[in-house]
């Protein structure tokens, strides 16, 4: 963890479903689908309102404990009001409620407190043993789940399009995710960099999934939002990491726009320059390294890209810069093998992996890694190695 850590840089609102979504939806027809188009306007409006109480927070210091290792959660009902953190119905240590959406939060909330902790060796969100809060029933037939810098707050959804947001285990590893982003690299939420805070939280969510089920890469399902849109809607998921623009397709929300190649990179001013839509990129990038390696994506890819995460990147870094990052990092940690299985990662994505020209051993042997990874990759390379031996 950065020596600064603790001390937040200015994060954005992060909402797990992407605006795109909601203004599909306004521009339905209220003949064929009454209601969904005043809905989808809501969600917008709400979307903002929320932003906009996220930024009255910037440079507020969360409370903070000291470590123990063991978490501290708190989860309120804010009764279908919009008041944070709203009435504290379970603490830490409690016996379930009774209330599916509250116990599945306290749940949630410390599968990822376990997962960073046993794989990281960090004690919560901001390495400190950060209390983890969480408010579920925020407003009425709320259609989203965000982290607004201080805690999570989870919607019930309407029932028609979206499901109760408490039930996807990596959505709720997703969004404390991004405060984990906010404590390390503090990614800008716009444009690449923006794109690698909502991959950087994709990649968290899914692992926190597969730590918690035990799962190797080659079984999980590389899904983000499994089980959130209601009965009847034609989508398995909010994102595939595995085949990005596949997780869904309906009239009444549109299709998946994400791409999996820089070739189809999307550039937009909506969605903060594209964050929920370019980060299957990344996400792809990180979901060919883990099947590379293979076993537990945790184990060797996880360990990879939170390094990145936590000793790399910067605020304004972009692709290239986390490809750099997590070449350099894997082939300090793996070697060879490790270095080419990343760097052949990004490479199928179309974003070339080259290592900085800093000073030391640690940076010649991450280049040396880095050159002899490129060289086994090359089949004419082999071949003229093939002649000189011979």
């Amino acid at each position: 963890m950065r020596p600064n850590a603790g001390t937040p840089p200015r994060p954005a609102l992060a909402a797990i479903v992407p605006p795109h979504v909601f203004a599909h939806m306004a521009n339905l027809s209220d003949a064929r689908w009454p209601g969904l188009a005043s809905r989808g306007r809501e969600s917008l409006v709400l979307s903002d309102e929320v932003r906009a109480g996220r930024c009255a927070l910037l440079g507020v210091t969360p409370i903070r404990a000291e470590g123990s290792g063991a978490p501290k959660r708190t989860v309120h009902d804010a009764g279908n009001g919009f008041t944070l953190p709203g009435r504290a119905v379970r603490g830490e240590g409690d016996p379930p409620s009774g209330d599916v959406s509250v116990d599945e939060a306290y749940d949630a909330l410390g599968a990822t407190h376990r997962y960073f902790l046993e794989v990281h060796g960090r004690d919560s969100i901001d390495g400190r043993g950060l209390p983890l809060v969480a408010t579920v029933h925020y407003r009425r037939a709320f259609n989203n789940a965000f982290w607004n810098g201080h805690q999570m707050v989870f919607g019930d959804g309407d029932g028609e399009i979206f499901g109760r947001f408490t039930r996807s285990l990596d959505i709720i590893g997703h969004e404390l995710a991004h405060g984990v982003t906010q404590y390390e690299a503090g990614l800008l939420y716009f444009g690449q960099s923006g794109a690698l805070n909502e991959h950087m939280s994709d990649v968290f969510g899914a692992l926190v999934q597969q730590h918690t089920l035990r799962q190797t890469a080659k079984k999980a399902n590389w899904l983000i939002g499994a089980g959130l849109w209601a009965e009847g809607i034609k989508g398995i998921a909010l994102r595939s990491m595995k085949a990005p623009g596949t997780a869904y397709d309906d009239p009444r929300i549109g299709k998946d726009p994400q791409p999996a190649h820089m070739k189809d990179y999307v550039d937009t001013l909506d969605d903060n320059g594209g964050v929920h839509i370019n980060s299957g990129i990344p996400n792809h990038a990180f979901y060919l390294a883990a099947v590379g390696f293979g076993g537990r994506a945790w184990v060797k890819a996880g360990k990879v890209w939170y390094h990145a995460l936590t000793e790399v990147l910067r605020s304004t870094s972009n692709f290239r810069a986390a490809a750099r990052a997590t070449l350099e990092a894997a082939g300090r940690e793996f070697g060879l093998d490790g270095a080419r299985i990343v760097s052949d990662a990004w490479r199928k994505v179309g974003v070339e992996a080259k290592t900085t020209a800093g000073r030391g051993k640690r940076a010649k042997r991450a280049r040396t890694a880095a050159r002899r990874a490129r060289q086994l990759a090359d089949p004419r390379g082999a071949e003229r190695r093939h002649r000189r031996a011979s």
